[in-house]
């Protein structure tokens, strides 16, 4: 019993001396001249972040904020023997409300903060894609295309094609509709080809059923901010913004406008990017 009870006050012992230790660690720690800079200038360099706005079923995601992330500063700096701005770590803050919480919500439009644009095509069953490509390709830019499932049926080789170029797919359903029983198909397809962590859907009117389809199969609902038809080059001169979602219904003759519209959204200093990375909070 004795023998216990030894045993037991060592044991004590060294759990006080650990804490007492560990304490005295962070005591100095806090009060170490470096710390002390590091926490000086941690609100100089936080950046908020910006939740995403909700007006009744519609959203505009937000932008995450980041602020300095002290203790791996701390060690970075200690090892190096003082304090340097360079050395400064960072942590990403995400929004309180944002884009992937609300995904039963229709997106109007990417955050204007980015300057970026998303190029919208719209492909149905018997549209044919690959001159649009070539014109992409020769201008190094990523677009997102809607792809109706009879035409994905009809074309898988232009699809992986569209994917080794690196641009997006989304999912236009069959004939605009989500309601097929071949959508969970599709929409399967899509996200196994693709190898997307996103998947999206598209409408240009609300529609309830459209939306509560693609929320439950985790799907955004892009309603975009610009539909282009008949002139797509002057619409979209007339109503380009920062955010703007440019829908574009393929068609012949688009390709020759195509290298206009590039050019011009480019000179008013906004970046063409692909759905992804425009909505990335």
């Amino acid at each position: 019993m004795k023998n216990f009870f030894q045993a037991i006050g060592i044991i004590s012992l060294l759990c006080f001396s650990f804490i007492y230790t560990e304490k005295t660690v962070m005591v100095v720690k806090e009060f170490d001249d470096i710390m002390v800079q590091i926490k000086e200038t941690n609100d100089t360099y936080r950046v908020p972040a910006t939740d995403a706005v909700i007006d009744g079923n519609t959203i505009i995601p937000g932008i995450s904020g980041s602020e300095i992330n002290v203790d791996k500063s701390y060690s970075k700096m200690k090892r190096y023997g003082k304090y340097n701005e360079k050395l400064l770590e960072y942590t990403t803050t995400p929004p309180t409300v944002s884009l992937s919480s609300n995904m039963n919500k229709y997106v109007i439009q990417g955050n204007k903060e980015k300057k970026m644009v998303s190029l919208l095509f719209l492909v149905e069953a018997n549209d044919s894609v690959s001159a649009l490509l070539k014109v992409l390709s020769d201008k190094n830019m990523k677009a997102t295309f809607f792809v109706d499932g009879s035409w994905v049926e009809k074309n898988n080789d232009v699809l992986i094609e569209m994917i080794n170029q690196g641009h997006e797919i989304g999912n236009l359903g069959y004939n605009y509709s989500y309601t097929s029983s071949s959508f969970a198909w599709l929409d399967t397809k899509i996200k196994k080809v693709s190898k997307q962590n996103e998947g999206y859907c598209y409408s240009e009117t609300d529609n309830v059923e459209t939306l509560s389809i693609c929320f439950a199969n985790h799907n955004y609902t892009i309603r975009p901010t610009i539909i282009t038809m008949d002139t797509p080059s002057i619409t979209i001169k007339e109503n380009l913004q920062a955010g703007s979602l440019i829908a574009l219904h393929v068609r012949d003759g688009l390709e020759t406008e195509l290298p206009v519209i590039l050019h011009f959204i480019e000179s008013k200093g906004f970046t063409i990017s692909i759905l992804s990375k425009h909505l990335q909070e």
